[in-house]
């Protein structure tokens, strides 16, 4: 008798969740910077382990790439 409620129950809660109405995707609630785009970021120690921390959006200077023949 426990084995057929122990089946019944797992196979209510597989159907619950294959009907869901809004399924859950994992997504990254912050998107990614641009690629040109980088932060400066400071941090400050405060009282019981706590941090300020302040960061600013700044520009990243272009890559340089060197090639020499020889």
């Amino acid at each position: 008798m426990r084995g057929l409620t122990l089946t019944v129950a797992l196979l209510l809660a597989g159907s619950a969740g294959a009907c869901a109405p809004n399924p859950i995707v994992a997504r990254d609630p912050v998107p990614a910077p641009e690629p040109g785009l980088s932060y400066v970021c400071d941090s400050q120690p405060l009282i019981l382990n706590a941090v300020r921390t302040n960061c600013v959006p700044v520009e990243r200077e272009p890559r340089v790439v060197l090639r020499a023949k020889g």
